[in-house]
């Protein structure tokens, strides 16, 4: 029994923790946003931005911007486990890009320190055939053999949103897009040359774990033009239940769907697998299906996300309907719309809403309501 008269000690705060190279103004914002809300979901106050560098009387909750890198990093942050920030921690920073994906071109091929070849065992099946690389000359081997299967897609595996993508149709492309590479970021990062794709499906698959409450979630990527015309990430939208990945599969499904919880249920537990020092509270993978250079269906995991995220305000908002009783399956929706003609939807709230130095004019908003048959 607790002693109402015992000294009580110093109460945890949610705290943003930008530890990402680059922070547009938008992103931050909604940061902030998501942040002051989780605080509530937590029972904790928020506590502004974290200072690595300043005493804190407890041990705050974090929200990072990006993935902790390396355990010595996440201990001297206070982060031993996921109930301590929303996000994730990896051993070596390539894991928490998409070059963990593939296999090597072969077993002597260039590697980084950590690498772990039984990673790309056990996804085998759930991922699409490609391979990752961290030399110029296994990345023309590995182009040169996926070219045998049609058409294929050079991705830098720090660029986020589709961005620095190339398809690649023959060795002669091959080679001009080689050469515009960067030694030393394909040393220390990695490449993905991966099999093109057309008509493409992309489905977010996740999970959540806040406050001893768990959800997982499947849905669909929406793209949209930005203020320079080009397609990107235009939101996600989910079908979000209380429970773990199994959670999901006990509903009715299209096969498709059903495909693709499944395959991001491999990579996640072979991450957890393979990558011991992991952890996170926030999981999300892109898988996409479509069809190959040869005419056949194809699906597989494409990257993981295990920060916040695009898709973020939608999970926090199930969250919260979940808190409150209201709902055991909900439908969340993220939304980003670029320009000031492109207004919020009825019933959305609204988390940025202005010009931003980087993107321009940009609205980002989420929408959540009961799981229902429509």
């Amino acid at each position: 029994m607790m002693n109402a008269d015992a000294p009580q000690g110093p109460r945890r705060a949610v705290m943003i923790y930008a530890n990402r190279a680059n922070e547009p103004q938008h992103e931050r914002c909604v940061h902030v946003a998501l942040a002051e809300r989780l605080a509530a979901l937590l029972g904790l106050d928020y506590g502004g931005e974290y200072d690595p560098t300043r005493r804190h009387e407890a041990q705050p909750y974090l929200v990072p911007s990006g993935t902790v890198v390396g355990v010595r990093e996440a201990h001297a942050l206070g982060l031993m486990d996921e109930g301590d920030l929303f996000g994730g921690v990896v051993p070596q920073a390539f894991v928490e890009t998409k070059a963990i994906t593939h296999p090597l071109v072969r077993p002597d091929a260039m590697a980084p320190v950590g690498w772990s070849r039984d990673f790309s065992a056990q996804v085998k099946g759930s991922v699409l055939g490609g391979y990752s690389v961290f030399g110029l000359e296994d990345a023309r081997a590995a182009g040169r053999r996926l070219l045998h299967e049609g058409p294929l897609r050079i991705k830098p595996v720090r660029a986020t949103g589709g961005r620095g993508q190339q398809r690649v149709d023959d060795i002669a492309a091959l080679d001009q897009a080689l050469l515009a590479l960067d030694e030393q970021e394909l040393a220390e990062y990695g490449l993905v040359m991966e099999v093109h794709l057309e008509r493409v499906t992309t489905f977010s698959v996740g999970q959540v774990r806040v406050a001893g409450r768990q959800a997982s979630y499947y849905g669909t990527q929406r793209l949209t033009r930005d203020n320079a015309g080009d397609e990107v990430y235009g939101g996600s939208d989910l079908v979000v239940v209380e429970g773990d990945f199994d959670a999901l599969l006990t509903m009715d499904l299209p096969e498709t769907t059903r495909l693709a919880v499944s395959q991001a249920q491999v990579y996640d537990r072979a991450a957890s697998t393979c990558y011991r020092q992991f952890f996170a509270s926030r999981r999300n993978y892109d898988i996409a299906q479509g069809i190959d250079g040869r005419g056949q269906p194809r699906s597989g995991v494409l990257e993981q996300s295990w920060r916040i995220g695009g898709a973020s305000s939608a999970e926090i908002a199930a969250l919260e309907m979940f808190e409150q009783g209201a709902a055991r399956r909900v439908r969340a929706s993220s939304l980003e719309l670029y320009g000031e003609q492109q207004r919020p939807p009825d019933g959305a709230c609204v988390l940025y809403r202005d010009e931003d130095a980087e993107v321009g004019f940009i609205t980002k908003c989420v929408m959540v309501e009961e799981y229902g048959d429509a």
